[in-house]
């Protein structure tokens, strides 16, 4: 299969420097993170997403996992594919780049997904895995941290609690930054998750909590 063109037109290069990284070097870069992109739950953010050329790798490989371990069982095919779909964010200052990924995105679990159950695979599902995808995929300024209208960039976090429910938790993009660093650093893989142990690590504070529900719920509650 050829690969995917590393420029758009040279106008956005001379505009915004914007060159998507190729096949190969993603690749090559992920397999220097080979065990977290096989943990389904492990939370990858990138910062200048492109047409999701990383996210697209990262969420095939987790979905990799997925169909090994629950391809048996549709409703655990589902729920742990809804896990490795919402461990995935991005950013991007370009509105198209943006629809491009989610719907590369999209397009990776629902061909996985129809290919394993066929007649079988639910329209609720797919719009629960859009709908992740709206609000992961965020169209904003990775380095002001502020989405095109000036305000501060917001992701969810989701945690499956127990069985299909999922919790819900809103963060603002910059309080998922390291702040003790003079700038702000990027982890590909990043970790909600606080290391109490660690006293420079700093205590993100949800400025939105959701009810306790179901993952297949999640839509209704806009």
């Amino acid at each position: 299969m050829a690969e995917r063109q590393q420029i758009k037109s040279k106008k956005r290069v001379e505009e915004r420097g914007e060159v998507f990284t190729n096949e190969r070097e993603v690749n090559a870069m992920l397999d220097m993170v080979k065990q977290e992109t096989e943990r389904i739950d492990s939370r990858f953010l990138e910062p200048a997403c492109g047409d999701g050329n990383f996210l697209a790798e990262v969420l095939r490989r987790k979905l990799d996992v997925v169909g090994k371990r629950y391809g048996k069982s549709q409703l655990e095919y589902e729920r742990y594919a809804f896990v490795a779909v919402s461990s995935v964010y991005g950013v991007d200052i370009m509105q198209d780049n943006v629809e491009e990924c989610r719907e590369r995105l999209f397009r990776e679990i629902d061909r996985t997904y129809t290919s394993r159950f066929k007649n079988d695979a639910k329209e609720e599902f797919r719009a629960v895995i859009r709908y992740v995808l709206s609000v992961n995929i965020l169209c904003g300024d990775a380095l002001t941290l502020t989405d095109t209208v000036g305000d501060p960039i917001v992701f969810p976090e989701w945690s499956l609690v127990s069985g299909n429910k999922v919790k819900r938790r809103d963060y603002t993009f910059a309080s998922l930054l390291d702040k003790v660093e003079a700038q702000p650093t990027f982890d590909m893989v990043e970790d909600f998750d606080v290391d109490k142990d660690d006293p420079d690590k700093i205590v993100p504070t949800p400025i939105c909590e959701y009810p306790l529900m179901n993952y297949l719920e999640v839509v209704k509650d806009e």
